[in-house]
């Protein structure tokens, strides 16, 4: 009996550490006309909601986040909402069903993640300088006013914020392709000026070491060349 009631325990432990695993990944949830699109890393979260025809930004919130029990315990670094709510952490119950990632929210919150999309430039990185690299000061993570890329499964996002003063200055993302040193940006939502949704924007990328050196023209036709740093 004691046999039995041991067993019984390691596999509810087992069961319930597993319950209480998110796995990292971009995850869509469509409510109508308005997408939730989260994006996890193993430490970071990124939660954007925007209306998709017509185009409108509503609110995007990220951070480092732990999991404890079924519960995610985000430090926000960016709120867009912050001069309305004031909010710079959350605790967000979640739940794995079905193979979705169910979030006790209000409303609550039912999101399938999308499908692996490997890419060269897939993952977190902050802007440092303006190009060509000459040996100029960068801005480094230690720097309060950050502009982060997150890159993931074909989707990106840019943010630009103040960690301390929790000043939103913007964000824009979508899908986006990186192939033979082109980077394509299809961008879907765009806090600044919602009539940028639709436009297609190319750009030439490299690879150094820890950098992106990103080049081309910016969305007014003038040449632009910045270096992006992966952050760790």
């Amino acid at each position: 009996m004691m046999k039995k009631t041991l067993s019984f325990l390691f596999l509810l432990s087992i069961s319930m550490t597993a319950q209480a695993q998110i796995n990292a990944g971009v995850y869509i949830s469509d409510i109508e006309n308005v997408r939730h699109e989260l994006k996890l890393s193993d430490s970071y979260f990124i939660h954007t909601i925007y209306e998709k025809s017509p185009a409108r930004f509503i609110k995007a919130t990220g951070g480092f986040y732990s999991v404890e029990d079924t519960v995610m315990n985000v430090k926000l670094e960016f709120n867009s909402n912050y001069e309305g709510d004031a909010l710079k952490e959350l605790s967000i119950p979640f739940s794995n069903e079905n193979d979705q990632l169910v979030l006790g929210m209000t409303p609550r919150l039912t999101f399938n993640r999308i499908e692996n999309q490997e890419q060269s430039l897939d993952g977190q990185w902050l802007f440092g300088t303006r190009g060509p690299d000459t040996g100029q000061e960068r801005r480094g993570d230690e720097n309060p006013r950050k502009t982060l890329k997150f890159l993931m499964d074909g989707r990106f996002q840019w943010i630009a914020y103040h960690v301390e003063t929790f000043k939103f200055s913007g964000t824009g993302g979508g899908s986006y392709t990186a192939k033979d040193g082109v980077y394509t940006e299809n961008i879907e939502y765009f806090s600044r000026d919602n009539n940028r949704v639709g436009a297609s924007l190319n750009f030439n990328y490299e690879i150094k070491g820890n950098d992106w050196h990103h080049t081309g023209k910016n969305s007014k036709g003038e040449p632009m060349y910045e270096i992006w740093a992966r952050r760790e």
